[in-house]
């Protein structure tokens, strides 16, 4: 299954964005599903998860009051809002889906626990 993520772009400081994240022709939507990011010359780290229910979330201690993951299980899509953007959150975000383990803070953050992902979107924060 490839994910489909969308959203990015070249935005200014403060501005905010929305990802998108779709799963076209998957009609499971019990996945619990997350967002990566990836800066140039980093590793790839975890940006927020969603358990399939959207009752719970985690959030990176980086992105926390900043980003808003959801999801609407209509439409098998997650999203992350971002606000307050800085140069620090350029990156390309990925987003994975169906964690292969329980929905625990421990687990929803390792990229390697995720059986889906999609291609990245860039986003650009200009100072």
């Amino acid at each position: 299954v490839q994910l489909q993520a969308s959203g990015g772009g070249l935005v200014q400081a403060g501005d905010s964005l929305r990802l998108s994240c779709t799963a076209p022709g998957r009609t499971r939507n019990r996945d619990s599903m997350g967002w990566f990011r990836q800066a140039p010359g980093k590793e790839r780290e975890f940006v927020a998860a969603v358990h399939w229910s959207g009752t719970n979330t985690g959030y990176a201690d980086s992105v926390k009051g900043q980003f808003t993951i959801s999801r609407d299980n209509a439409r098998n899509a997650a999203y992350l809002q971002m606000n307050s953007l800085t140069p620090e959150d350029t990156a390309v975000y990925y987003c994975a889906a169906n964690l292969r383990a329980s929905f625990s803070s421990t687990n929803f953050r390792q990229h390697c626990l995720y059986m889906y992902w999609g291609q990245g979107t860039l986003v650009t924060v200009s100072s």
